[in-house]
């Protein structure tokens, strides 16, 4: 299979995929309604999911929930509609970016006339539960609860509908790009931090422009935080760099040229640094980072690293495997 010239298992080992090429899933009971793509994993993202959501009008995607330890972070692409949470309902719209934090808020979405399309990025956490079918029972860690194997969804699609009232002003955690005050990098780009520290736990967001012809964040790689990079507007390269190990075993630096709807997953631990230049239109981006406190990142064209939870910066010399060993 080709998608954009290059062949679609290299570009899967590698994180690039296109949402064009990703199927759609419907899942529709009772007042739910909802089609959805799993962006992520066709990228091949490894520690956080990225859905893309499309709402039929005036149906919910999911029942409302909310999640002990994910964090998920909302972006709305196009319709118009109501998050819901705890009771409350607030208008939301195009380029509007809703935060839950993990342990927080029960949620969910009412979509408009128009529907709601939107992407949601939520973190992975393996879970220490056990499923003993014969007698039914839920493990978790040593306490247990007695488990059902039916569809939950079959359970919400029977309760009543979703109480909505009129709507109230928006909270802390929903802000639109245009409600953000941007940060600008010279002539470079342009960035809107939607979700920084004051906002998130586990992950940062920004919606980011790059001028055209120009770069953003410097050729890196990180061996602990992953990265996932959605482009909306315009056009841009992506450079990927092998780390020098990697070149001396033969992987070669690759380019790829991207469109709105590409998304790049770049997972940790890849020894692969990335960077983009903007096409001649420039390219707008949603960027999308986990934050680890004993992340290393590597600079290629420097040679730097820095030990973010040292708060040291440090030039180092490339060597080969066996330089300074004896030959015996």
């Amino acid at each position: 299979m080709e998608l954009d010239g290059i062949h679609g298992s290299s570009l899967r080992r590698m994180g690039l995929t296109h949402w064009d090429d990703v199927e759609w899933h419907r899942r529709a009971k009772g007042e739910m309604d909802a089609e959805w793509q799993a962006l992520g994993s066709a990228a091949g993202t490894a520690g956080v999911g990225v859905n893309r959501v499309r709402v039929a009008p005036g149906k919910l995607p999911t029942p409302p929930h909310s999640h002990g330890a994910s964090e998920e972070v909302y972006y709305v692409l196009a319709g118009s509609g109501l998050a819901w949470q705890d009771g409350d309902v607030h208008e939301v719209g195009p380029r509007d970016c809703v935060i839950h934090r993990a342990d927080h808020h029960e949620h969910t979405f009412v979509a408009g006339d128009d529907g709601l399309e939107y992407l949601v990025y939520g973190t992975r956490h393996p879970t220490e539960i056990g499923w003993l079918p014969r007698s039914r029972a839920v493990r978790i860690g040593w306490p247990w609860v007695e488990g059902r194997d039916d569809d939950p969804w079959d359970v919400e699609a029977a309760a009543p509908a979703l109480a909505v009232g009129e709507p109230k002003p928006r909270p802390g955690n929903i802000r639109n790009v245009d409600e953000v005050e941007p940060m600008t990098w010279g002539d470079k780009a342009v960035t809107h931090p939607l979700a920084d520290r004051e906002q998130t736990d586990l992950a940062g967001f920004h919606w980011e422009r790059l001028n055209p012809g120009k770069t953003g964040a410097v050729p890196h790689c990180h061996s602990e935080e992953e990265e996932i990079f959605v482009v909306l507007e315009g056009s841009a390269t992506l450079h990927l760099w092998p780390s020098p190990l990697r070149a001396d075993r033969g992987m070669e630096r690759e380019e790829h040229e991207l469109r709105p709807g590409h998304i790049v997953a770049r997972p940790p631990g890849s020894g692969v640094s990335h960077w983009f230049r903007a096409g001649d239109e420039g390219c707008a981006m949603l960027i999308y980072g986990t934050r680890k406190p004993n992340d290393m990142c590597f600079y290629p064209r420097s040679n730097k690293i820095s030990w973010r939870g040292l708060g040291v910066i440090a030039r180092v010399e490339p060597l080969e495997y066996g330089d300074g060993e004896p030959d015996d």
